[in-house]
């Protein structure tokens, strides 16, 4: 290339950026993006708390998952006293990362298929299980074993699609304002389950049944993690279950919320099965070692009138040898 076409294309270049930045100026808008779930107002959060179940708890002690649920259940009354003929039922299920399920960082699929079998044995008409993981969706609910533990059971997937969202606004919420929720397969539902495992979080000291709603959120919600224990009370506002299961089985008690080594995790034994989503995971610190007073976002709850943490208050049925 001789100097004189080196010139010409210089100035071409010179020209195209000239014109973009002329552009720039022309569209820039000072307010920048609209915040989430700008526009038409909020929703309020639907709350699917049974006013004559409230302050309900049990926790079984074993080995196997499936026989623990279902000890602790019939210890309150079965899943007939929460679910009942022709309800449509969600388990939220903590599908967060692609990973097995030895490594417990999410929600066993044997926890998912024996909570939807007792749910249609009860007589709901229809199952769907859902959450909104951080890593690819179907690659989650596959991996985990979550997606066949289901379809198994003749319970449905719910997948997050951009449309299944709705801008929410907790009332009284500082953070959760027209913030984007996985409202879709709330829709239509009458009763809310939280099934989530016990583990330990490298941020908020603990992911539990309250964090575990934190998969309802959409939108760039890492923009949260500064405010980690404020949210995760938001939440407890945001979500307001009918039952929650905290599968404390197995127990991961260092480098949360993913592991990856079995070194990470314990052996625990317990399964909290609580309509009181604070007293279950007041209990479910003990199995890490930790107690509520360390886990800010529990006192914050409390405080916000989600549950109590006094779970001894609650007078838990237990169950030994399940």
């Amino acid at each position: 290339m001789d100097r004189r076409e080196w010139l010409k294309r210089l100035l071409g270049a010179a020209g195209v950026i000239g014109a973009l930045g002329a552009a720039g100026i022309l569209f820039y808008d000072g307010d920048g993006p609209p915040p989430p779930g700008a526009g038409p107002p909020a929703l309020t959060p639907p709350d699917f708390l049974d006013p004559d179940q409230k302050g309900k708890m049990a926790v079984a002690h074993g080995p196997d998952r499936k026989k623990s649920l279902s000890a602790a259940l019939a210890a309150i009354g079965g899943m007939s006293a929460f679910v009942r003929p022709g309800d449509r039922v969600v388990l939220k299920v903590n599908a967060a990362f692609a990973s097995p399920p030895a490594i417990s960082a999410t929600t066993h699929p044997d926890l998912v298929a024996e909570a939807a079998r007792q749910c249609f044995a009860a007589g709901a008409e229809s199952v769907v299980v859902t959450d909104n993981p951080i890593n690819d969706p179907a690659a989650c609910f596959e991996l985990t074993g979550i997606a066949r533990a289901a379809r198994e059971a003749g319970a449905k997937v719910a997948l997050p699609r951009p449309e299944s969202f709705s801008a929410v606004t907790v009332p009284g919420s500082r953070l959760i304002r027209k913030w984007p929720m996985l409202h879709e397969p709330l829709r239509g539902a009458n009763r809310l389950i939280g099934l989530a495992p016990v583990k330990d979080h490298h941020r908020s000291g603990a992911s539990m049944s309250i964090k575990n709603w934190y998969g309802l959120l959409g939108g760039r919600r890492n923009v949260f993690h500064q405010d980690i224990h404020v949210i995760i009370a938001e939440l407890a506002l945001m979500a307001r279950p009918t039952l929650v299961i905290l599968d404390g089985t197995v127990t991961m008690l260092r480098n949360g919320p993913t592991g990856g080594s079995l070194s990470d995790l314990k052996q625990t034994h317990t399964m909290i099965v609580s309509t009181d989503p604070v007293a279950a995971d007041a209990l479910g610190a003990t199995l890490l070692e930790k107690t509520a007073a360390d886990l800010p976002h529990l006192s914050m709850a409390e405080a916000a009138g989600a549950g109590t943490t006094d779970y001894r208050s609650l007078n838990p049925k237990i169950i030994t040898g399940a």
